[in-house]
């Protein structure tokens, strides 16, 4: 199947590769827990350690891509660890320090359907961002181990890609010498000697291991990477998959706040910074553990405290990513509110500035067009009524409500790219599945049997060429079928 990442040509919603690359790899050290620098770090060893045992510049490359990307599936299967950990965020950063206590559950058997919602991920957004087949193929085998013991497909020894190795030795190296120290590091390398990667390379890293972390330290430019364009929505996307129920948010509240700034007169480089920024506003959201999203009544004190550090990442992101250090910062504001009671800042009116009440505005507005598990969603008129409430208490401001309220009278998503690639039938049936609808959640909101409901998903799969519902996600959202 061709992909199709394409954007309006009057709508310059894109960034160069090695800018999503690198916000990915934010978003993907916060989901597993890390520092937001682990990916960076560990790519720069990836393509040291490349270098040092012989491959040539493409190869180097190759393997700095697939350790930047290396966790960027780990948004779809969150809740799966969440359901096997407690706590995805932290039940990943103790598993890749090699910290969780003996009777930890996880298994080959339950951690392989896992691994393989993320290989099939990873490996798609690799296609999605034009990437280099080599580095596709590094991230569908990323968990693939040297004796065989990995996930998806306990693949062995030649069977798995250069670059996953490269990638694979470095984070050990990375996250080891990091945590504990460098010796313990060389220790930990070495016994996963044709284990984890081929023994000849675990001795080179082990030898040269002082020599490697030391070169972290030194500055590197991201010349070689990427730049060709790429849509900026592909982060939103990937971001978004951590919950279901969000699927899309971003890409909504984007046209919405850009529809609203049109009609609020902001200069047309205003707009698009603002509809760049609701593509970019989700990225700290993979910081919070999916048990504070998916817990059953209102989030307690202690949630609300990572909640509201969700912006704050969101900026950091920005400032490690010059190229969207505006954009993240004004996504940072979006839970800002004029009374003071939003976050992370608790700004008040004096503070903030038409495009922060418009993109406030805006993401209130379409969350509450949209599903949540505890809700059904809102229609347009009723989600007005609620927003004016909002301002009426002093949180939204009046006429930027009233600009995004006007820009909802047109509807905001666009038609399918793909026409006729799926039927109608199992458009809806991927608008459900996307939401998180089990086979007989959504059975019973289309009136059909689960068997039914699984027939069109096989079909689904199968014209989309995916395995998993993430992936299905995915694609569906690059397409705009959902």
């Amino acid at each position: 199947m061709p992909s199709d990442n394409s954007v309006p040509h009057d709508c310059p919603l894109v960034v160069p590769a090695h800018v999503a690359i690198r916000a990915l790899a934010i978003a993907g050290d916060l989901s597993m827990g890390q520092p937001t620098d682990q990916s960076a770090r560990s790519a720069r060893l990836a393509g040291h350690i490349a270098a040092l045992d012989g491959a040539d510049g493409a190869g180097a490359l190759h393997a700095r891509l697939v350790a930047l990307l290396r966790w960027s599936g780990c948004t779809a299967n969150a809740s799966g660890f969440a359901a096997l950990l407690g706590d995805d965020v932290a039940g990943r950063n103790a598993m890749l320090r090699h910290a969780l206590p003996p009777d930890h559950p996880l298994t080959f058997s339950n951690v392989e359907p896992l691994a393989r919602i993320h290989c099939e991920v990873a490996g798609d957004v690799a296609r999605m961002l034009e990437l280099p087949a080599q580095v596709e193929t590094g991230l569908r085998h990323v968990w693939e181990h040297y004796d065989g013991s990995g996930a998806p497909q306990r693949l062995r020894a030649q069977a798995i890609p250069q670059a996953v190795y490269y990638a694979s030795v470095a984070g050990d190296l990375e996250i080891m010498a990091r945590t504990h120290d460098a010796a313990t590091a060389v220790r930990m390398i070495r016994g996963w000697a044709d284990i984890r990667y081929p023994a000849a390379l675990a001795a080179l890293v082990a030898g040269q291991a002082a020599a490697l972390l030391a070169q972290l330290d030194a500055p590197e430019t991201d010349a070689a990477l990427p730049a060709h364009e790429v849509p900026l929505s592909i982060v939103a996307d990937l971001i978004e998959l951590k919950l279901p129920w969000l699927a899309g948010y971003s890409r909504r509240v984007a046209e919405l706040a850009l529809r609203a700034a049109e009609l609020a007169g902001l200069a047309p480089p205003q707009q698009q910074r603002l509809a760049r920024a609701a593509l970019v506003h989700g990225i700290g959201r993979a910081s919070v553990p999916n048990t504070v999203w998916e817990r059953n009544g209102k989030p307690d004190s202690a949630d609300w405290e990572k909640i509201r550090l969700a912006p704050y990442w969101t900026a950091r992101c920005g400032a490690l990513v010059p190229e969207l250090r505006e954009e993240a910062a004004l996504a940072s504001h979006m839970y800002e509110r004029l009374d003071g009671s939003g976050y992370f800042r608790s700004l008040d009116k004096d503070a903030l500035g038409l495009p922060q009440r418009l993109l406030a505005a805006a993401g209130a507005y379409a969350a509450l067009c949209a599903p949540r598990p505890w809700r059904a969603a809102y229609a347009g008129e009723d989600a007005a009524q609620l927003l004016e409430q909002e301002v009426k208490a002093g949180r939204l401001d009046a006429q930027a409500t009233g600009f995004v309220i006007a820009a909802a009278g047109g509807a905001v998503g666009g038609a399918p790219v793909r026409k006729g690639l799926l039927s109608e039938r199992e458009v809806e049936v991927l608008r459900r599945i996307s939401l998180g609808e089990s086979n007989k959640e959504a059975a019973r909101v289309m009136q059909i049997s689960p068997s039914t409901v699984r027939t069109h998903i096989e079909s689904i799969f199968r014209k989309l060429e995916c395995s998993t519902r993430a992936a299905a996600t995915l694609k569906g959202l690059t397409l705009g079928l959902i």
